[in-house]
């Protein structure tokens, strides 16, 4: 068995001449600087890819030998002609791409080899240089086609000429041309179900019927109105994309659709609900003129009317984030009982109220950051407010307060995210004179609750047990510069459960914080703060992760590589803090780690002299008075006292030798007795 399971292998892995790859029935000729198609491969080859080669012509004989051919892929060659006898033997092509290439020179020879393939299914054109004549005379007699793509060409405007023969077309790529005006081009394609028109010209769609159809992308286009036919026929459009183009309203959706996915980010919608007089906005009308040659059409639309009349039942995602929306019109959201991801962030919001009794049952994620909230509304004692909600991101708005016990009734939520809102957690301690407490946000006994963000909310002071009852996991507290006002016993609650913990630019100066109780912490970011001693209770934590960018550390411990911290890390920023160059032995020993990553490393420097250095490459006369300056003190002191002793010596034992005579001759210079 293993003698013929090897056999096997080799008949199915083998290198061909010419450097190409055989697997199974596929010939890989990729990137191999092929002038032309290679004729010695086996013939019974299904699959042939010679991408990134610099292939001209396809010739008539080509690929004679290829009779078995199912799929050929010439994508980035230099193709610019087809002979128009070249599938002649190879006519059960399924798929061929020949993107990337210059065939808009010959196009016309080229279609008649495409010709015959009466078998082919899936064609690639993309990135041709093809205008929108060129592509109808290619895929003319193409009526087998199922999957078209003619994206980054330069078309320019489409009538129903040029697919009118592709009656079997299932999905069709449009992308990144030159479009603004499509007549009528879509309306024989009676089975297209999925269609890409995204990054063109077009100003609007008109009349939109296209019933088979279940995916529709438009993003990044210029358009201000999207109007559906109407009609009470039943549309399969399941997910419509008009993200980045210049709506101006909410679009006009086919009455009876299976829409899922609705997406209208970064538009200019707005919902028109400031309008003078307090007229209702039941009654707004929008009146278009469409002119049409010589012909000139007034359309009224009652804008609320048609969003009521759609029916969006079925939607599940809705994102209307970067829009110009002040408010929600009453019971817009009422008709979308299946909604489960709403985006709306980045808008004009001032209030928005949390419905009951089922609207937002479904509901598993709500993005309102980055709007201008100063309320948020709920039914007070509503047992089912966002039953189901796991994702609240409420950042960047102007909140002080939530909702009364709001948590209380979203059962599942795992995360929240308040950062850049003036709020404080509960219970905020009693200020003298004032009878009631100031407003906070209580999330005691919120058991589900894993992420919590107050990054930036200007929390003072945090005391009592305000996580008390949850199991936090992640908890960002950076920016609020005077949160940390003492030791870190508001956190206890979380010892057990904590693993991400962000305290940056929090002020924090003091390496007597104690962490040694936050055993199951991975990550903690201390950047930003004011640190000049690395804190020791860190030596016993087991982190992956550690952030001291930008402190005041002129060292790190030279034993930390040895600590339970050292051995766990997998990566440690160090950068913007002023490090000693002559005390550089723990980054010696930090990179003796295996495995561990610095990846500011670039960044890391110390000073010496008023200079900047890299601790990478130190000059020799710089490590040179380093070594001095760190030598042992006492050994430099007999170094230098060392001369002087042997100077003395020597004029002793001098003074001993010629002892007698000195005597004589100071004696009968001075001329003085003596004994």
């Amino acid at each position: 068995l293993a003698v013929r399971w090897g056999n096997g292998m080799l008949a199915a892995w083998a290198t061909l001449p010419g450097g190409c790859e055989l697997v199974q029935s596929t010939v890989n000729c990729t990137g191999r600087w092929l002038s032309s198609v290679p004729g010695n491969h086996p013939g019974d080859t299904e699959e042939l890819l010679l991408d990134a080669n610099t292939i001209h012509i396809l010739g008539n004989a080509s690929l004679l030998r290829y009779h078995q051919l199912q799929r050929l892929s010439l994508t980035k060659n230099q193709l610019e002609l087809i002979e128009p006898g070249a599938f002649l033997s190879s006519q059960g092509l399924h798929v061929l791409s020949l993107a990337d290439n210059l065939l808009f020179t010959n196009y016309s020879l080229t279609a008649a080899a495409l010709a015959a393939l009466p078998a082919l299914r899936v064609l690639d054109l993309a990135g041709n240089r093809l205008t929108e004549d060129m592509v109808s005379v290619l895929v003319w007699n193409l009526s087998a086609l199922e999957s078209l793509s003619v994206a980054r060409n330069i078309i320019m405007r489409l009538d129903s000429s040029v697919f009118m023969n592709l009656t079997q077309l299932l999905e069709l790529n449009l992308e990144k041309n030159y479009i603004f005006d499509i007549d009528q081009a879509f309306e024989g394609l009676q089975k297209l179900q999925r269609l890409n028109i995204a990054y063109n010209y077009l100003p609007c769609i008109l009349e939109f019927s296209l019933t088979e159809l279940r995916v529709l992308n438009i993003s990044n286009n210029i358009i201000e109105w999207f109007l559906s036919l109407e009609s009470d026929d039943q549309f399969k459009l399941e997910v419509l994309d008009l993200s980045h183009n210049r709506l101006l309203f909410f679009p006009v959706l086919p009455r009876q659709s299976k829409l899922h996915t609705l997406l209208l980010k970064d538009n200019k919608m707005s919902f028109y609900q400031h309008l003078p007089n307090g007229t209702s906005l039941a009654n707004v009308t929008v009146q278009f003129l469409l002119i049409d040659g010589n012909s000139t059409n007034i359309t009224t639309v009652s804008l609320w009317d048609e969003i009521c009349h759609s029916n969006l039942s079925s939607l599940r995602l809705l994102d209307m984030s970067q829009n110009q929306i002040w408010s929600l019109p009453e019971g817009f959201l009422v008709q979308m009982p299946s909604l489960t991801y709403l985006k709306l962030n980045q808008n004009c919001l001032e209030t928005f109220h949390l419905l009951g009794e089922g609207p937002l049952a479904m509901l598993t994620e709500l993005d309102l950051s980055q709007n201008q909230l100063e309320e948020l509304g709920a039914e007070v004692g509503a047992s089912d407010v966002l039953p189901n909600l796991q994702l609240f991101n409420l950042s960047t708005n102007r909140l002080r307060v939530l909702p009364p016990e709001v948590f209380t009734y979203t059962r599942k939520i795992v995360t929240v995210d308040l950062s850049h809102n003036r709020v404080d957690l509960c219970p905020q301690p009693a200020v003298a004179g004032e009878v009631e407490s100031p407003p906070c946000v209580d999330i005691r006994g919120v058991e589900t609750l894993t992420h919590l963000s107050l990054a930036g909310c200007g929390l003072q002071g945090l005391g009592g047990h305000p996580f008390q009852g949850t199991s936090l996991m992640y908890l960002d507290l950076s920016d609020n510069h005077q949160a940390l006002s003492g030791d870190l016993e508001w956190l206890q609650d979380l010892a057990l459960t904590l693993q991400v913990l962000s305290l940056r630019n929090t002020s924090l100066s003091s390496a007597s914080v104690d962490f040694s109780a936050f055993n199951g912490l991975v990550r903690l970011d201390l950047s930003g703060n004011s640190l000049n001693v690395f804190p020791t209770s860190l030596g016993v934590l087991q982190l992956r992760s550690l952030d001291l960018r930008d402190n005041c550390l002129p060292a790190l411990p030279p034993d930390m590589v040895s600590t339970p911290l050292g051995k766990s890390l997998w990566e440690v920023y160090l950068s913007q803090n002023p490090y000693n160059c002559c005390t550089l032995g723990w980054w010696d020993a930090l990179q003796q780690v295996e495995g561990l990553q610095v990846p500011d490393r670039r960044e890391v420097t110390c000073s010496f002299a008023s200079h900047r250095l890299s601790p990478r490459e130190l000059p020799k006369p710089v490590l040179q008075s380093c070594r001095w300056q760190t030598a042992n003190l006492a050994l430099l002191y007999l170094v230098l006292a060392l001369p002087t002793c042997l100077t003395l010596l020597v004029a002793f034992i001098v003074f001993l030798t010629f002892k007698q005579k000195l005597l004589i001759i100071v004696k009968s210079q001075c001329g003085v007795s003596s004994s």
